[in-house]
């Protein structure tokens, strides 16, 4: 078996292969034959001989570097396929879909054991299974086998262990400055540059080639070395080795945290702040056998609230370990049409250097080498080779000006794809929401609908199920925990203690003394406390109300409000060990409810007008959230996410069917994957995370997914799975969101904006001084000391001073956003393209806006490209001139227009391959290719006794002088007829560089046109021209302006940008997907 399927996230293919010997291999033993043949006929240096020495030499070039290029064609030219996993000694890794390119990695054999490692993860070659899987780890024992777990307790499991796994380490590889530039110089369009300047200088024009070659190099440099101090940068944000207590061989050993081991018992302990000792970084994931413990997950998930661990003893020792149930207890641009478009310019230039190859063919006279050397130059001068530096300038502009407003960028070929986006999704809490929570008070006790706000008027029982249910907990003598926990126990006007006792701040209550917590589990959806009040023993427990049918949990859901509900029960008298020691499944039966506590999580101010844009520029506008589906929708609702009826995917009550439901549950539809298009036009549609697994079972992701607009209760894998969804129909899209927990959908998107949450704009700073009585109830530090040195400043200066505090704590001492915004871990932006230093989604528009800028002065940059290239064929065919200081001053103004600050609902074009462009390219060509004949042709009339002889040295005369002016006048009427301004950019008026530069331009061709200055024109080396013929080059080159102008405007107007059809690829998609079930 030669193939092997693994069908993971990872990788989806694997292909066994064998290094062949280095006299097999297709890029050496056809060569070494062409060469001997070569060096049998050198001694006789003919042209043809010279012609065919440099063919064999730069097919070989060719070939060496499309096995740089392509991993298929490596692996035909240097790699043979084997059906035997025991023949292989490599193998080429197919990742799965949108995870990158392929690979040939090597095979390794150890111990009996066959693996090849890609993307820092190791598959193993099972004989049974006769297929590769990732290397298994021991996450799925029973808590039996963690509980008696002595560790690895001799040498030689240590070895084996060390072996198996390899060291605790994620080391990101530093590249060289030199590998980095080796890379860029590699690149076809490098290579394809060179080679034409290697030819130039063949020609005389060494000079030029020279100094062109050096541009490039420099250009290259630069961009390597930004790179590598980006890479730099990046590498410096991890975590450093700390040193831990492991049981090793029966004792306990002092280890770095790169040494563990899977299967290593490790204690773990937090030394004093008061003696200089820093937090713990837990250097693995880890299950907590004994102890408890308070950590900062926002490395892993991006939530800052320290969540408590409890240990899994009590559990059930024959109960399994899920790594998702048991995580309380685990603490833990588009280059393929650059190269068609080229090469469709190519075909061009092939035909013009034909002609002149032919034409040079009839005269005997002509050297042979000479004629081919023109031709290839002729070829080559497609692509100027200050092109990509142009391309360059326009992504740097972009980079420049999206770095003063605060935004980051570590992938700029990203840039131009942001003008592409037609799909915008969006995370809810902390994204499009605040995260302060507030407490709207509680419902659910008497008659009214309306939740009750007066603490007074609310039963003493809720009140201390809300001020001791929590896991709120002093670090440092500060409270930290849920902010939703905190805004409860503010909201009754309760303190909680260090020694985990709850005091009403009024004295209307008795105090509420916790005796074992029962932490939130996300599969039971609740927590519970055992507390004790007045030597009496009661259990308090919330949740989520899911389950729960009341008209009043749907009211306030529906209102964006999250709802939870509370409950107790007395206990049985006891003694405090019997009560600590009761099974959770007894502890949570037969409450008694105690109303339901609604908060209310604020939407951002700017977060409806930006989302209206967004909307209002031809946008779709998608949530994903792991949120309630009522509150999900509420919020959609206020954003502009949704606008029509809404209806949410739910199993029915009444079956396992499942129905579309309205949230005020008036309509029922049932649910039908045939009929989601239909219903998506008249209704916009809500699933939850429970409803993706039925959707897989059946499925019907790619029917369904696509026309949903809000996601609700979605898991961040399932969040990937979105992304993923959208783009396999074709959506460019956009994804924004906060905290790792967003990563993966972040990575996946065409687009992943990541906000440094924990930054919030400059303008909503606020100034909360620290009372004596948060100091005493221990919601402050109690360590503060308010000193006469901070009494002797006004408020005013002490927020001047905390503003500039944070501004160079973010801009790291330098103000203008020219350096890189601060990157920590726990922050999206390590797996996001971009990341905006604003707890706002404003940056997207500025995102947009920038890559709409870019996308169409990157376009334009083609097309102009397009119509000069096809106008130089035909004028190198009649003469070697080259007037690229204009076109180069064009380009470098074309490039730095500025984007309109108001995103228009019309779109740019988003593709090289558009009607619009093909005809524009077509009718503009037809146009200035009729200009040149006939300019030609007319100058030829007047020296029709003169002769051209080839290969001689410049001689001024008629046809290469009109020539000149032609394609200078080309060059100007291209650059104005083409440039794009609104709705995008600047108009060609307001970007003043371009305006005037494309002034001068036309003023000059008319200057040197009309022979105004005879000493000019003679510097030049321009004859003068025909009165008559003068007056009617003029009057065409007017003619041949209007003419395109008018065409490319018609065009503009009949091919307005709108959101690209996705429909009929979905509908092809699912239909091959309906006919690989039915085969």
């Amino acid at each position: 078996m030669s193939s092997f399927g693994v069908g993971g996230k990872v990788v989806d293919k694997v292909d066994l292969c064998r290094k062949k010997q280095w006299a097999c291999r297709l890029d050496i033993w056809p060569f070494a034959i062409l060469y001997a043949i070569w060096l049998t006929k050198i001694t006789d240096l003919t042209d043809a001989t010279m012609a065919f020495g440099g063919l064999v030499v730069a097919s070989h070039i060719l070939v060496l570097l499309f096995t740089a290029w392509s991993v298929d064609f490596k692996c035909f030219v240097q790699f043979s396929k084997v059906t035997s996993i025991n023949q292989a000694d490599a193998c080429k890794v197919t990742p799965a879909k949108f995870s990158g390119p392929k690979q040939v990695v090597p095979l390794h054999s150890r111990s009996q054991e066959i693996f090849f490692d890609f993307r820092k993860q190791r598959f193993v070659y099972s004989k049974e299974l006769d297929a590769f899987s990732k290397l298994p780890y021991p996450t799925k024992e029973t808590f039996g086998h963690y509980l008696t777990c002595t560790g690895h307790d001799t040498e030689a499991k240590v070895g084996a262990a060390s072996e198996k796994w390899g060291r605790n380490v994620f080391d990101y590889p530093q590249p060289t400055f030199r590998k980095l530039m080796k890379e860029n110089c590699m690149e076809p369009f490098f290579v394809f540059q060179v080679f034409s300047v290697g030819l130039w200088c063949l020609d005389s024009f060494w000079y030029y080639s020279v100094f062109t070659k050096f541009m490039l190099l420099v250009l290259e440099s630069t961009m390597s070395k930004g790179r590598l101090k980006m890479l730099t940068e990046l590498r410096r944000v991890r975590v450093n080795s700390q040193a831990v207590i492991a049981y090793r061989c029966k004792r306990w050993v002092r280890l770095l945290g790169t040494d563990l081991l899977p299967g290593d018992v490790v204690s773990i302990g937090r030394p004093l702040t008061q003696t200089g000792g820093e937090d713990k970084t837990v250097p693995a994931d880890m299950l907590l056998l004994a102890g408890s413990a308070i950590v900062n997950e926002a490395i892993l998930t991006g939530d800052s609230t320290p969540q408590w661990k409890v240990p899994v003893a009590g559990q059930g020792s024959d109960k399994k370990l899920s790594i998702k149930r048991d995580k309380n207890h685990r603490v833990t641009a588009n280059t393929w049409e650059s190269g068609l478009f080229i090469l469709f310019l190519v075909v061009f230039a092939v035909i013009a250097a034909g002609y002149v190859l032919v034409k040079g063919l009839e005269d005997p006279t002509r050297s042979k080498y000479k004629l081919l050397l023109g031709c290839t130059v002729i070829i080559t001068s497609v692509i100027p080779p200050e092109f990509p530096m142009e391309l360059s300038v326009a992504v740097n502009t972009s980079l420049v000006a999206l770095s003063r407003l605060g935004i980051f960028c570590t992938e700029p070929f990203r840039i131009p794809y942001a003008g592409k986006v037609d799909l915008c999704c969006f995370d809810k809490t902390g994204t499009l929401t605040s995260d302060d929570i507030e407490f709207r008070g509680v419902a659910g006790l008497y008659d009214s609908e309306e939740a009750e706000t007066d603490m007074s008027k609310v039963p003493l029982r809720t009140l201390e199920i809300l001020a001791s249910c929590h896991a709120l907990v002093f670090v440092d003598n500060k409270l930290v925990g849920d902010p939703l926990e905190k805004a409860a126990l503010k909201g009754i006007d309760w303190s909680y203690k260090s020694d985990e006792k709850a005091l009403p701040r009024r004295e209307n209550g008795n105090s509420v003394q916790i005796m074992q917590r029962y932490h939130f589990a996300s599969h039971l959806k609740r927590m519970s406390v055992i507390v004790c009040i007045q030597q009496e023993y009661f259990v308090f427990a919330k949740g989520a109300p899911d389950t729960i049918q009341d008209r009043l949990v749907d009211r306030y859901t529906r209102q964006g409000s999250r709802v939870l509900a509370l409950a107790f029960k007395r206990l049985p008298d006891m003694m405090a060990s019997e009560a600590r020691d009761m099974e959770r499944d007894a502890v949570e039966s037969d409450l008694t409810f105690a109303g339901f506590a609604v908060f209310n999580c604020p939407i951002r101010s700017d977060s409806a007008t930006v989302l209206l844009e967004l909307k209002n520029s031809s946008h779709d506008l998608v949530m994903i959230t792991g949120d309630q589906a009522l509150t999900a929708c509420h919020v959609a609702s206020q954003v502009h996410i949704v606008s029509n009826p809404v209806l949410i995917l739910g199993q029915s009550r009444t079956g396992d069917e499942y129905e579309w439901v309205s949230p005020d549950e008036k309509e029922i539809v049932p649910y039908s994957d045939k009929e989601i298009e239909s219903l998506a036009e008249t209704h916009d549609l809500c699933i939850g995370g429970d409803s993706f697994e039925m959707l897989q079972a059946t499925s019907a992701v790619l029917r369904v997914i696509p026309f949903v607009k809000v996601f609700a209760r979605v898991a961040p894998q399932q969040k990937e799975l979105i992304l993923t969804t959208f783009k396999a129909v074709g959506r460019e899209t956009l994804m924004c969101g906060d905290g790792t927990n967003d990563a993966g959908a972040l990575k996946q998107a065409h687009v992943g904006v990541a906000l440094l949450n924990a930054t919030p704009p400059f303008s909503q700073v606020p100034i909360e001084p620290v009372s004596k009585t948060a100091i005493q109830n221990g919601e402050g530090s109690s360590k503060r000391i308010i000193t006469p040195q901070n009494r002797q400043f006004t408020a005013a200066e002490l927020q001047r001073q905390r503003l500039k505090k944070m501004m160079d704590k973010l801009n790291n001492g330098d103000g203008d956003g020219r350096s890189a915004p601060l990157v920590k871990l726990g922050d999206a932006s390590m797996a996001s393209p971009f990341t905006a230093k604003h707890a706002s989604v404003a940056p997207v528009t500025d995102i947009i806006r920038q890559g709409r800028s870019t996308l169409v002065t990157t376009l334009q940059m083609f097309k102009v490209l397009g119509l000069n290239c096809l106008a130089t064929a035909y004028v190198l065919s009649v003469m070697h001139l080259d007037v690229g200081v204009f076109a180069s001053a064009f380009f470098l103004f074309l490039s730095h227009a500025r984007p309109l600050q108001t995103l228009s609902a019309e779109r740019p074009h988003p593709s090289i391959f558009s009607l619009y462009l093909f005809l524009s390219l077509l009718g503009q060509f037809a146009v200035n290719i009729t200009f040149l004949i006939y300019s030609v042709k007319e100058a030829e009339k007047h020296m029709p006794e003169e002769c051209i002889e080839p290969d001689t040295t410049f001689d001024p005369n008629l046809v290469n002088t009109v020539s000149y002016m032609v394609r200078m006048m080309l060059q100007v009427a291209t650059f104005a007829v083409n440039y794009t301004g609104h709705p995008f950019n600047q108009s060609i008026r307001e970007n003043k560089p371009l305006f005037y530069a494309l002034i001068a331009g036309a003023g000059f061709f008319t200057v040197i046109a009309s022979d105004m200055f005879r000493d000019l024109n003679d510097s030049l080396k321009l004859v003068p021209l025909p009165k008559g013929m003068r007056d009617k080059f003029l009057l065409w080159a007017l003619l041949m302006f209007i003419i395109c102008y008018s065409w490319e405007r018609l065009l503009r107007w009949g091919f307005a940008g709108k959101i690209p059809s996705w429909k009929h690829k979905q509908r092809s998609i699912t239909a091959n997907l309906e006919k690989k079930k039915m085969l």
